[in-house]
């Protein structure tokens, strides 16, 4: 009885682990979209625990009025839908600095800090492709942003490389 019990301990065991959540040590691609304007930014994920992983996005904003660059960090957790399909949420903080055109007035740079917080969904493919869609919420601090708003809602779908 002993026995059975230790064997049907191990089959648990040996389930749970086989199903657990595998997200890949890093990814690196590109992340489009933005709420006002275009953006494009290159993207870098690095796994930090199991579940847990810091992504880094680089990238050039454009809008009617102004253009410019923005840096994020975000720290994301993420949990198992099913098979390959992921969502994931955290919190993040980035800076970044614009050049604002307004015809008959004078032009004028600024740069800026925000808050942002990050949920998204994910798709990783049996080869080494990770396709995702996200929302971004941020919150700016400080001088006026380059949209003239501190709240903005950047939405982006990625394309990332994994290894």
């Amino acid at each position: 009885m002993k026995k059975l019990f230790l064997l049907a301990l191990a089959c648990v065991g040996f389930v749970a682990t086989s199903n657990a959540q595998e997200i890949s040590e890093n990814a690196i691609g590109l992340r489009l979209g933005d709420s006002k304007g275009f953006g494009a930014e290159v993207t870098y994920q690095r796994a930090v625990f199991e579940t847990n992983r810091i992504e880094l996005d680089l990238g050039i904003k454009d809008g009617k009025n102004y253009n410019g660059f923005k840096l994020a960090g975000i720290y994301q957790w993420v949990w198992n839908i099913d098979g390959g399909f992921n969502w994931y949420a955290g919190p993040g903080a980035g800076f970044g600095a614009y050049k604002h055109d307004v015809p008959g007035h004078k032009d004028y740079k600024d740069s800026f800090v925000f808050l942002s917080g990050n949920v998204g969904i994910e798709y990783k493919f049996d080869f080494p492709l990770l396709l995702s869609f996200d929302v971004r919420p941020e919150f700016g601090l400080g001088d006026e942003r380059y949209d003239n708003d501190d709240l903005d809602f950047d939405v982006g779908i990625s394309a990332r490389y994994t290894f």
